[in-house]
């Protein structure tokens, strides 16, 4: 698919407030490549379920950063079980143990933290974009997470002109949080991104 900013723009008044099953399902229809990606960071499950109410099939790309707490790792495999997700795990080149010897995990001023970033999101963010070249890529991303979210929308353009689709834009945790006492979904809460480190700072896949 390609869009023009006029059309992206119209699709956003359209389903302004269109449930995110009517969202993903118009998505799925018009794409001939789609994808989801997930960290199984907190309300990352209601993606998941939506998504696969829809496509039960739909490739999961999974870029591990080798860094999640024990409970998020936890909390993936409960949901790769309970939801049969079709999942494809993409790791970084460096072991995080290796990484640790000679790096560790810099701080966000240290000049070294933009290659950490590269190394371990990154790099197999663009090698899992490549293996699978999706014209339309589903994610949680929501208004109010950072300043650069909140400038896009339930439909967008990732640089390279992939449509981003994220259904669950407009909602808030409340709202969220009744969605996954409806369906009986685990939440995840003890998430650690090591590229961010502060909740409000972009990890560099979205900009």
């Amino acid at each position: 698919m390609s869009f023009t900013i006029e059309q992206i723009e119209q699709l956003n008044i359209q389903f302004r407030d269109a449930s995110p099953d009517k969202i993903i399902s118009w998505a799925i229809k018009n794409a001939k490549n789609a994808v989801v990606t997930t960290n199984f960071r907190p309300y990352e499950v209601a993606i998941l379920h939506a998504i696969t109410e829809v496509w039960a099939d739909i490739p999961v790309l999974w870029c591990d950063t080798g860094y999640n707490t024990p409970n998020t790792y936890k909390h993936a495999e409960t949901l790769i079980s309970d939801l049969t997700l079709n999942l494809k795990l993409f790791v970084p080149q460096q072991t995080a143990a290796h990484r640790d010897a000679v790096m560790g995990i810099p701080g966000i001023d240290d000049p070294k933290h933009a290659e950490f970033t590269e190394q371990v999101k990154l790099e197999p963010f663009r090698r899992a974009m490549a293996s699978y070249l999706p014209d339309v890529w589903f994610t949680n991303l929501r208004k109010g997470q950072t300043a650069l979210r909140d400038a896009l929308d339930i439909f967008s353009l990732s640089r390279d002109g992939v449509l981003k689709v994220s259904p669950f834009y407009h909602w808030n945790d409340v709202e969220l949080d009744a969605y996954l006492k409806n369906h009986k979904l685990p939440n995840e809460h003890k998430y650690f991104d090591p590229t961010k480190v502060l909740e409000n700072r972009e990890c560099g896949l979205h900009v």
